[in-house]
């Protein structure tokens, strides 16, 4: 579901997995709503599980976690503060990281909020890293525009462009999720703590 409308994607991204496996960098790009960020966090789940089959197996203990935020081989990267980009210090501070072994896995993957708005100094720190980092480090550039990537990054990297989910391919909501919804929304309408927890 997280592809959903994106079929070219998720074709190139199976012929990945069965055939030479998924690649050690990637941009991830596209307008708001076009699921970004349920990309990555799929591909962090794929590339950290440990289940047998299609990846990620969404079952096993590591994709678990990624998908609760609680792995500790994902690192997410964004800006100091609400609206910043990485800076190069950032970017330094993963590079060292990057050459810790991981804790878990086999590999470590690095997941960068709004890479697109990083300045040139900072993307070239990172270009360094994805020409010589580890084997086992993998780089998921979230950005809304490939293009404010630098050149020598992008052509580093694997470019996954994706398009807003459209009307009827959207996934359906789950009935049981949608009743839930409703319930915290009116919990919190209410505004009661007791209820709210509860909820």
């Amino acid at each position: 579901s997280a592809l959903a409308g994106n079929q070219r994607v998720r074709d190139q991204l199976s012929r990945q997995e069965r055939g030479r496996g998924l690649s050690h960098a990637y941009i991830i790009s596209g307008p708001a709503g076009s699921g970004r960020h349920s990309l990555a966090r799929q591909l962090a789940a794929a590339m950290l599980c440990a289940g047998q089959g299609e990846r990620p197996c969404g079952q096993c203990v590591p994709c678990q976690k990624v998908l609760k935020g609680i792995h500790p081989d994902l690192s997410v990267i964004a800006g100091p503060e609400e609206g910043k980009p990485i800076t190069v210090d950032q970017v330094r501070a993963l590079r060292a990281d990057a050459y810790i072994r991981a804790n878990e896995g086999e590999r470590k993957v690095y997941l960068l909020e709004n890479a697109d708005r990083m300045n040139p100094s900072a993307q070239n720190a990172m270009l360094k890293l994805l020409e010589e980092g580890p084997a086992y480090a993998a780089f998921l550039l979230i950005a809304g525009n490939a293009g404010g990537l630098l050149q020598t990054v992008r052509s580093r990297c694997e470019e996954l462009a994706l398009t807003p989910v459209e009307g009827e391919e959207r996934p359906a909501l789950d009935p049981e999720q949608l009743e839930q919804a409703e319930r915290l929304a009116a919990a919190l309408e209410r505004a009661g703590e007791l209820e709210l927890l509860e909820t």
